[in-house]
């Protein structure tokens, strides 16, 4: 169990920091950099990476990852033993569950928005397609994200570090 118990929260702690690291980039560089592009490079090149982001690695691995192995840590830690770092685990898990309900509610339709505006080349008008996309309110709900996934990390670390007491 207390093997299960490790490996648990360590998948935890790493899929979380992916998704730290995926919101923290598209805050600092990414719609920052597209911010400064004109209309049909920012809509193609957002359609382009909403397209590849979507894939087993960042959906199974990051994504959902986070949230069902940190959940998974919350439950293997119920047990006595496992006491000191629950709280922390709890924590990381409710940082996470907002950022995914931002995700899903927020980012995710807006995502698809820009998408369905089809093929670059053949939308007329992409400052409207731009407009209608709203890519401050994107960007104010990633940096959100960003701070509550990065929280929950710095949140599993220290479950981890409990953990490690508790050996």
């Amino acid at each position: 169990m207390d093997l299960l118990r490790a490996v648990a929260l360590i998948a935890a702690t790493i899929s979380m920091g992916l998704m730290a690291g995926v919101f923290s980039l598209y805050a600092n560089a990414i719609m920052p950099g597209l911010r400064r592009t004109d209309d049909r490079t920012f809509v193609g090149a957002f359609q382009a990476m909403d397209k590849a982001i979507v894939n087993p690695w960042f959906l199974g691995g990051g994504f959902l990852g986070a949230l069902v192995f940190t959940g998974l840590a919350g439950v293997l830690h119920l047990g006595e033993a496992g006491r000191a770092g629950l709280p922390w685990i709890v924590a990381a898990f409710a940082f996470y569950l907002a950022a995914f309900a931002i995700t899903v509610a927020v980012n995710v339709p807006l995502n698809n928005e820009i998408k369905a505006a089809g093929d670059v080349d053949r939308i007329t008008d992409l400052a409207v397609v731009r407009k209608r996309f709203d890519e401050t309110k994107w960007a104010r709900w990633n940096v959100v994200r960003a701070v509550a996934t990065t929280v929950a990390l710095g949140c599993l670390a220290w479950a981890l570090v409990e953990y490690g007491r508790m050996a």
